[in-house]
């Protein structure tokens, strides 16, 4: 316990940068007592400070070959600078694009013209414990070819993105198979439009209000935003996001959630509106209407830093699979849907040992 955990990255876009940059936030002296944003500073006997970045894979001519302290400030990355952050003394490294750059993607971004290294072998030479899927939305394929790398060498698999692979039931016997602990998908945010729009459906339902209709539409200006303006790459990103509010009603409701438009000064912010309509005592008819907005990289990272230490908790106890506690916790589309107050109690009740997943 308390010992590094290593991390690869696979796309070092803007939830990368978040990430990096809180770690190395929670590692100042200013911040050493301070656990806003986190369940707590220490998890299970790691903190922070533990977590150690070994290799980064990107695409983006802008980025590989360049140390990943650099890389994560390169365009087309527009999450705000919190903190400094020294050089890593890593480079970050070319990946097969397969389908992880999409029409509008590349009309921003222009491809690296360096061959593709073997990630197995980088993964492998670097004594990685957990690679973490930040690939653009859409990117099945990509997602799935590192999924296979982390198979093959033996890596625990956190998908952040809506590829369906921690809640598939194919890949499920896969991770089993190799002994090997996989959490997902889709990250959800710390308090974003999902968790939101989950948690008031199920307080409606619990204070016995009928959800008659609702929406939740989405704007941002970052490239997430802009690479979703291919509608083919979204479904499932909707499937995702739709089936996170639908579980927490027990029965059929009218309802459209995800991502709406790109709206580029918004930059890294995030603007959510959510619409409830429904029917409280004597039938009596009610609306809600809320608005969030949110730089929206640094809204996932905390989440990602628990997500982290949980599964190198799981390494530690030789847990193999999906992880559900975690994944509940941390992601729209685990493999067993939660309320927040459950998959939270779930979550720490496996860092306490009481689950055994």
């Amino acid at each position: 316990m308390g010992k590094k955990i290593n991390v690869a990255i696979a796309g070092v876009g803007n939830c990368a940068s978040a990430l990096i940059q809180g770690i190395q936030y929670y590692n100042s002296d200013s911040s050493q007592k301070d656990s806003v944003g986190l369940t707590s500073l220490n998890l299970g006997g790691y903190e922070p400070s533990d977590i150690n970045f070994v290799a980064a894979f990107d695409v983006a001519e802008s980025k590989v070959g360049k140390d990943l302290s650099d890389a994560m400030f390169s365009h087309p990355n527009n999450a705000l600078q919190i903190v400094d952050v020294p050089s890593f003394g890593i480079k970050v490294q070319k990946g097969e694009v397969l389908d992880g750059a999409g029409s509008h993607f590349s009309e921003v971004v222009k491809l690296s013209d360096n061959l593709g290294v073997n990630v197995k072998e980088v993964l492998r030479d670097t004594k990685t414990d957990i690679l973490i899927n930040y690939l653009p939305v859409g990117s099945r394929e990509a997602s799935r070819y590192y999924a296979e790398n982390c198979l093959e060498a033996g890596v625990c698999f956190i998908n952040a993105i809506p590829v369906f692979i921690s809640s598939n039931s194919d890949w499920h016997r896969r991770f089993i198979e190799k002994n090997i602990p996989c959490a997902g998908d889709d990250v959800m945010s710390q308090l974003g439009a999902t968790v939101v729009h989950k948690t008031l459906a199920k307080l409606w339902v619990d204070r016995g209000v009928a959800v008659d209709e609702t929406y939740q539409l989405n704007i941002g200006g970052d490239m997430d935003f802009y690479n979703m303006l291919d509608e083919d790459r979204l479904e499932d990103k909707r499937v995702s996001k739709t089936s996170a509010v639908k579980a927490m009603i027990p029965y059929e409701v009218p309802m459209r959630i995800g991502p709406s438009d790109y709206v580029n000064f918004l930059q890294n912010d995030k603007v959510c509106y959510i619409y409830m309509k429904g029917r409280f005592f004597g039938k009596v008819p009610l609306e809600m209407d809320l608005k969030l907005r949110v730089p929206d990289a640094y809204n996932s990272a905390g989440v990602m830093i628990d997500a982290i230490r949980g599964a190198k908790i799981a390494l530690d106890r030789g847990i193999s699979g999906p992880l559900e506690s975690i994944s509940a916790y941390c992601f729209k589309h685990p493999p067993v849907q939660m309320s927040y107050s459950e998959a939270k109690t779930n979550f720490i009740d496996f860092v306490d040992g009481k689950r055994d997943r």
